[in-house]
C-alpha cells in the first residue's frame, strides 16, 4: 500500500488589491507542481489550506493520520510566525515533515537574529545596525544603505526608497518603513557588487546525509538611470508590468571563477549548517567592492518552482520530480516507529 501524503500550505486570505497578494498566491502553483509529481508516484495524496485557524489540521490528522506532510506552509501574511507555529503543531503531533524544522524557520524569519548568529560565526555578512522603536534614525557606517524590516520574507517591504544615500535621508526612510512593519528596523550597507541565489540540498540516505551545493543564479541588475538603485525589490520580484521587473533579469546557472565558486560554496555549507537547515535553503550572496562573497540572508524552506533552483537542478544532472521525491523520501525516513501494546 502507497503511503499517504498530506500537502499542507497556506490558505490564501489576501483580496486581490493587496499589494502583497502575487506573493501570496504564489503557493498554489507550487502546490499543483508538487501534487502532480507525487500522485504520479504512487502517493495518497491529500491537500489542506491552512489559514488563521489551527483546527482544520487538526481534524485531518485525527480523521486520517498521513505518513508524512509535505510541508509548503509560508504562514499567514501580517503574522509570519505562523510558518514556525504550522511546522512546530507538526512536531509536536509527532509527524515527519520535508523541509526545514520550526527552529530553523523561527531564525531565517529573523533578520536581526540571522545577522548576530553570522558575524558570531565569522561568516561575512555586510555591516548592519538595528532601529529600536525609540531610537533616533543613526547610521555610522558606509553609504549608501538600506532599510529593512526585520521579520518579512519574499522581499516584502524591500523597496528603491528603502536606500539611503546620504544622512539626511535616513529619517524619512525609517518613519515610512515603521508606519508598517514592527520593530527593530535592520539598516544595512548596500554592497556594490553582484548578486547571487545559491541553493543547497540535503541529500542521501539518513546515515550518509551530505550537502549538495546547486549552481547559482544571479540578479542580474540592469542600469537605466542614476536614481535606480540595483536592490531586489518586492516590485522586481513580483510585479511582472513594472519598469523594475525587466531591469532585474534572472540568470541561471551562471558559472563563477573557480576561486570565487568555492568560496560561495564553503559558505553555503557553513551557513547551511550553523542555522540547522534541513532537506532544503537558499543563500541570497552578495559581493563587496573587492569581489568576496558575503551572506545577506539564509532562507529556509525557499521557492521550490523557482527559475533558478530549476536551472541548477538541470545544470547538476538531477529534476524537479527527482527533489520533490528525494524530499519526501527524507521526511517518511523520519518517522518515529509507532509502539505497540505488550
Amino acid at each position: 500500500m502507497s503511503a499517504s501524503v498530506l500537502v499542507l500550505y497556506n490558505e490564501p486570505v489576501l483580496p486581490p488589491h493587496h499589494p502583497q497578494y502575487e506573493a501570496e498566491r504564489d503557493v498554489l502553483d507550487t502546490v499543483a507542481e508538487c501534487t502532480a509529481v507525487l500522485r504520479e508516484a504512487g502517493y495518497a495524496v491529500r491537500t489542506l489550506g491552512l489559514a488563521h485557524d489551527l483546527q482544520p489540521l487538526l481534524d485531518e490528522v485525527r480523521r486520517q493520520r498521513p505518513d508524512a506532510v509535505f510541508n509548503l506552509h509560508e504562514g499567514v501574511p501580517e503574522s509570519s510566525v505562523t510558518e514556525v507555529q504550522a511546522a512546530a503543531l507538526l512536531e509536536w503531533l509527532g509527524l515527519p515533515y520535508t523541509g526545514c524544522p520550526a527552529r530553523c524557520l523561527a531564525l531565517g524569519r529573523d533578520k536581526a537574529a540571522s545577522k548576530y548568529l553570522l558575524r558570531g560565526a565569522g561568516l561575512p555578512t555586510p555591516p548592519f545596525a538595528l532601529l529600536d522603536a525609540d531610537d533616533e534614525p543613526h547610521w555610522t557606517g558606509r553609504y549608501p544603505l538600506i532599510v529593512k524590516p526585520t521579520f518579512e520574507d519574499a522581499s516584502v517591504g524591500i523597496e528603491q526608497d528603502n536606500v539611503v544615500t546620504t544622512p539626511d535621508q535616513l529619517p524619512a526612510a525609517v518613519a515610512r518603513l515603521r508606519q508598517h512593519f514592527p520593530p527593530p528596523l535592520l539598516l544595512e550597507e548596500l554592497l556594490p557588487g553582484r548578486e547571487f541565489h545559491v541553493n543547497v540540498l540535503e541529500i542521501g540516505p539518513p546515515a550518509q546525509r551530505r550537502l549538495l551545493v546547486l549552481p547559482p543564479g544571479e540578479i542580474v541588475f540592469q542600469p537605466a538611470d542614476p536614481r535606480w538603485h540595483p536592490v531586489y525589490t518586492y516590485t522586481a520580484k513580483w510585479d511582472t508590468a513594472s519598469g523594475e521587473y525587466q531591469r532585474c533579469l534572472v540568470q541561471a546557472p551562471v558559472t563563477l571563477d573557480p576561486e570565487l565558486q568555492h568560496a560561495i560554496d564553503r559558505l553555503a555549507r557553513r551557513a547551511f549548517r550553523l542555522f540547522h537547515c534541513r532537506d532544503y535553503a537558499r543563500l541570497d550572496i552578495r559581493l563587496d567592492a573587492h569581489g568576496q562573497p558575503h551572506i545577506l540572508e539564509v532562507n529556509p524552506n525557499p521557492y521550490l518552482i523557482s527559475l533558478i533552483l530549476v536551472n541548477a537542478l538541470q545544470a547538476a544532472g538531477y529534476s524537479f520530480e527527482w527533489l520533490i521525491l528525494e524530499l519526501l523520501r527524507s521526511a517518511l525516513e523520519r518517522a518515529t516507529p509507532k509502539l505497540t501494546a505488550a
